[in-house]
This record gives C-alpha cells, sequence and structure tokens, in this order.
C-alpha cells in the first residue's frame, strides 16, 4: 500500500491489524537561494536513497509503549501527530531499523512522518505529510524530506515564502537505476544540530546573490537535464560546484568546507581518482561519491576503505516514497 492510501477499516472505523512503514533517507545536495531577495529563501535539491532506511510497526494498546531506539523522539512525535488527529496515542511502537541521526540523512523528518503516519492509519485516517509538518515541527527549511517520503526520486523544492508553509516541490525526476551513491559515514561525530543549527543560520553573513544565482543557473540549466538524460560527468560536476560555494558558506560552523576530517581526506582521495562528484550531505558528517555503476562503485569503496572512523555503503537512488502496509 502507498503513501495516502487508507486500510482497512473495523467497525470502529479504525485500521485492524498492525501497521508497518519503511521509509528512505535521504541526501541535501544544497541550497538554491539563501540570499532570499526574491521573496523566497531555502530552495533545496536532494534525492532519495535506499540505504539506510527506517523501519516500524505500530499498533493499538492500552498504553503508550515503544521498543527500539529513539523511544523519546517517537514519543514525541506520536504524542503530536494523536493530538492533530484529536485521537489516543495509546499504540505500541516496534522500531526495527533507524536511519542514523544527525548525519545528513533527514533521520528526524523520516521517523516524525513515519510514525505520524502509523499513527493515522491506525485511526482510519487519511495521511498527508504536508498536512502534518506544523505539528510535528518539519519542513521548515526543505521540502525534500517531505517528498522523500511522499515520492521519492531527485527533488528540487522553491523554498519557504512568507507565508510559512513547507518549501512547495517545483522539479522531481527519477534517478537513473544504474547510478550509486558512495556513503562515506564518520561514525565518530555527530553534524550539526538543534541549537547550534539554529544559530549557524541567524549568525552566518547574507549569501552572495551571484552566488545563489549560479547555483539556480546550476541546478536548472546541469543538474537536471544531466539527471534527465542519465549524463553523470555533467550532473556530478554540477553537484560538485554546489557543494563547494555552500560548504565555504557554512565553513565557519563546520571547521571548513567539511565536517569531518577523515571524510574530507577520503572525498579528496575520490576526486584525484577523478570521480562524477562528491560532497557532504547537509551539515554531515556523511560525504558521498557520485559513480555511474554498481561495479564502479564497489572499486572505489575498495581503494578508499582503510578502517579507522569511516564506514561506506553503496547507496541506490530511491525513486519511489514510504512503504505503508497492514499486517493482519
Amino acid at each position: 500500500m502507498g503513501v495516502g492510501e487508507v486500510p482497512g477499516r473495523n467497525e470502529a472505523g479504525t485500521a485492524q491489524g498492525a501497521i508497518q512503514v519503511e521509509a528512505p533517507a535521504r541526501l541535501h545536495f544544497g541550497f538554491l537561494d539563501l540570499h532570499g531577495g526574491l521573496g523566497r529563501r531555502f530552495g533545496s535539491i536532494g534525492l532519495a536513497i535506499d540505504t539506510p532506511s527506517l523501519a516500524l510497526t505500530a499498533r493499538r494498546a492500552a498504553d503508550f509503549s515503544v521498543i527500539g531506539d529513539e523511544a523519546e523522539r517517537v514519543r514525541g512525535y506520536a504524542e503530536a501527530a494523536a493530538g492533530h488527529l484529536g485521537s489516543p496515542d495509546a499504540v505500541s511502537i516496534h522500531v526495527e531499523r533507524t536511519i542514523p541521526a544527525h548525519a545528513g540523512f533527514g533521520s528526524g523528518t523520516q521517523l516524525a512522518l513515519a510514525v505520524a503516519a502509523a499513527v493515522a492509519q491506525l485511526n482510519g485516517a487519511q495521511f498527508s505529510a504536508k498536512t502534518f509538518s506544523a505539528s510535528l515541527d518539519r519542513g521548515n527549511r526543505s521540502g525534500v524530506g517531505l517528498c522523500a517520503f511522499t515520492e521519492g526520486g531527485l527533488i528540487v523544492d522553491g523554498g519557504r515564502g512568507d507565508d510559512g508553509a513547507p518549501p512547495p516541490v517545483t522539479a522531481r525526476l527519477a534517478y537513473p537505476e544504474a547510478w550509486r551513491i558512495v556513503l562515506i559515514l564518520d561514525q565518530s561525530m555527530a553534524g550539526v544540530h538543534g541549537t547550534r543549527e539554529v544559530e549557524a543560520f541567524r549568525d552566518l553573513p547574507r549569501f552572495p546573490e551571484a552566488q545563489a544565482a549560479e547555483i539556480c543557473r546550476i541546478v536548472l540549466m546541469q543538474v537536471l537535464p544531466a539527471a534527465a538524460l542519465a549524463e553523470p560527468q555533467g550532473f556530478g560536476a554540477g553537484i560538485t560546484r554546489i557543494q563547494d560555494l555552500i560548504g565555504d558558506h557554512f565553513a565557519p560552523h563546520q571547521g571548513g568546507r567539511y565536517a569531518s576530517a577523515a571524510v574530507a581526506e577520503a572525498l579528496a582521495n575520490a576526486a584525484a581518482q577523478g570521480v562524477p562528484g562528491y560532497g557532504q550531505s547537509s551539515w554531515g558528517p556523511t560525504g558521498f561519491v557520485l559513480m555511474p555503476s554498481e561495479a564502479e562503485a564497489q572499486a572505489l569503496v575498495a581503494r578508499l576503505d582503510r578502517g579507522g572512523p569511516l564506514r561506506f555503503l553503496i547507496a541506490r537512488g530511491r525513486n519511489t516514497g514510504a512503504t505503508i502496509t497492514t499486517v493482519a
């Protein structure tokens, strides 16, 4: 059953059985317009990926309980979703698999939406990521995470306007099936988040208008056409240039263009080998390398993996959103 579909109901109007939700992580390739002079600020480009991913199962229960990781966050999201629906939060949630937190994968948004979708389905209600975003405090700067949950794919959003609504999705393309993303995880640290993230956006100087214009041109006239035509070199070069501009802007708050020195070294080694593109997702510390094929991705990992704090994964772009199923 896809996102937004309602499972079977019993006589009370609630879902029968348990609700299973599986949701993708997302990569954030960069902001389009941090200058904001046209009336909309931020704007993002990002990608849903098949690994890492989140999985949880929710059932009706006499009281609220959580089994697995992220129990406090799950409780908060379940209470917010129940409050949005005006329904009780008496559910039992088993978190079977989580996305690494504060690593650049949008884990908080995916967890919040997964919990809310499960609570909504248990109560026989339609689920809409956009409708629930305010009560879950999600989609404040980027619409990529919301669309990754509902649709997947390569996503561009149009930034946040004065109305405070989640950024609208302005473009979505299927990511080429053959392409791979080598993920470089630094398990010894976390990316900027919480209060530090708020302070960074508050304290950084205004982003140069000319650089915002350059990023928008790269996205519209290089990155999206290259994705549509499955041209990895053009796509990778465009993403790398965006990463350079955004990374240098945020460098004062993350210690350099990349948050992790170990990831930065691995990316430099990959760049020296002529890969199509590379960068850091959001505040990191996770880095990524864009590769044209599975074989080339595996060969790169074999050359880069030297142990230590780094962990390497090979991901695919995911062109579908979360799956929501009812189990008898």
